[in-house]
């Protein structure tokens, strides 16, 4: 079963109604040429002066990566606002729940926030990695039907080949439990043109291919996830807080500076719970206060 390709020009229902079957789906001209072209002109130098992974079972020791990408390069912002990408983590993780503070029932909605933003750069001779799941990181378990914890994007910047090592991926497996182990003959390669995008969910078994050209396969992964988990590269610390503030406001957002409902993420100051997006609003802090969530008639 291969991968299905979607046209540019696809809905967004068309887009989650593929991922919601097959657990993934690739987008043609994901981002446009002068995006692709940017974020290979950027990011290829500073790969070029990186060492090789140093394992041979997970990062490899002919794949170079690099994290950290929104101080690199402006136009990663590009993938991060890409409109079929934010459509399917609005649909996937943006999942109202009800509580109770005391007698009101409260509807609270989680946002969403930049978990991984990584260049992948993998070299002539790379053998594949084993097969996993991503939001393993969390220990996430899968009964089906169960809450999804992350939307990811690999951007091919290079083509992406069966021979180059093309993203390999299980089609269906975001249904299955945990009882059960993914075997290499059921994962298919990722083929498409540069610019395009691989969509998948973090319960997607998948793995880096096997590059048998000579060449390199370069590829920009990004995921967005639940804003109340902790975020698998720490924006924190790989990114100042100079740097920060140099991000246009909705990124700032994305890799963490933003409460996500009721509570989470929440700093004190004065006394009082705030959002921390406040830091870079020059103390104008009222509209930056906790929300608690959004309260029905019980």
């Amino acid at each position: 079963m291969a991968l299905t390709t979607l046209p540019a020009s696809a809905g967004a229902d068309e887009v989650v109604e593929v991922i919601e079957r097959d657990g993934g789906v690739i987008v043609e001209d994901f981002v446009d040429e002068p995006t692709r072209a940017g974020l290979e002109s950027d990011l290829r130098p500073i790969l070029a002066n990186l060492g090789f992974g140093q394992d041979d079972y997970f990062s490899g020791t002919k794949t170079r990566r690099l994290g950290a990408l929104f101080k690199h390069t402006r136009h990663a912002q590009a993938i991060a606002r890409q409109q079929h990408f934010r459509a399917a983590a609005d649909h996937f993780l943006c999942v109202p729940e009800h509580i109770f503070l005391g007698p009101d029932r409260v509807t609270t909605v989680p946002t969403v926030q930049v978990g991984v933003t990584q260049a992948i750069d993998i070299h002539p001779g790379e053998g594949s990695q084993p097969l996993h799941r991503d939001d393993s990181v969390w220990q996430w378990r899968h009964p089906e039907g169960g809450r999804q914890a992350r939307v990811q994007v690999m951007v091919a910047v290079t083509d992406f080949t069966a021979d180059n090592g093309g993203t390999l991926v299980i089609p269906g497996s975001h249904k299955w439990d945990d009882d059960r182990a993914p075997r290499q003959e059921e994962a298919v390669p990722t083929e498409m043109k540069r610019g395009s995008g691989l969509i998948w969910l973090g319960g997607t078994y998948h793995a880096g291919g096997n590059n048998r050209t000579d060449t390199s396969r370069f590829g920009i992964t990004v995921t967005l996830d639940l804003s109340y988990l902790r975020q698998e590269e720490n924006h924190y610390l790989s990114l100042t807080l100079d740097e920060v503030a140099a991000l246009p406001d909705d990124i700032r957002r994305l890799i963490g500076y933003q409460a996500s409902e009721p509570t989470c993420g929440w700093i004190e100051r004065d006394g009082i719970m705030r959002d921390p997006h406040f830091l870079f609003e020059d103390g104008e802090l009222g509209a930056a206060q906790v929300s608690m969530g959004r309260r029905e008639t019980a």
